[in-house]
């Protein structure tokens, strides 16, 4: 499958506990520039197809939530989830994660569901002019913070 952004890294570590650290919510904030957390909530309590969660986020001294919905949940394989922010889709972001020599080839994506006018908007509103180059960089950064953590 195609993605907007895609980036991808060998770590040294099985599927499994790739897996289990990119799905832990609380964790997240240790490896990306952006994210700082979530937490499950209606009802959740872990990564399910169809379970929620909302995702606190900072850039500089700004800081916002979203609202999350896990869209595969296949242990040692993907983890990926749908973004909404103030009722409105925002994104696609996920995890595939292989077998590969010398660990897991872990690759990070994120599709823009934004229309072109949000997209601007929200650019504008969180000072993020080019969304893609931004999260390119941050998805690398991601990653090798990932690697480092296992």
């Amino acid at each position: 499958m195609s993605h907007q952004i895609e980036v991808s890294k060998v770590i040294a570590s099985t599927p499994e506990q790739v897996y289990a650290l990119v799905s832990d919510l609380c964790r997240m904030g240790e490896w990306s520039p952006e994210n700082t957390g979530g937490k499950w909530i209606k009802g959740a309590t872990g990564p399910a197809v169809g379970a929620k969660f909302e995702g606190t986020n900072q850039l500089g001294k700004k800081k916002w939530k979203t609202l999350s919905t896990v869209t595969a949940a296949d242990p040692g394989r993907a983890f990926a989830f749908d973004v909404t922010a103030a009722g409105m889709k925002v994104a696609g972001w996920g995890f595939s994660l292989e077998p590969a020599e010398g660990g897991t080839k872990v690759t990070h994506y994120w599709d823009d569901h934004r229309s072109p006018v949000i997209a601007k908007l929200t650019g504008m509103a969180i000072g993020v002019k080019d969304r893609s180059v931004h999260n390119k960089a941050n998805m690398e950064t991601t990653l090798e913070q990932l690697a480092a953590a296992v």
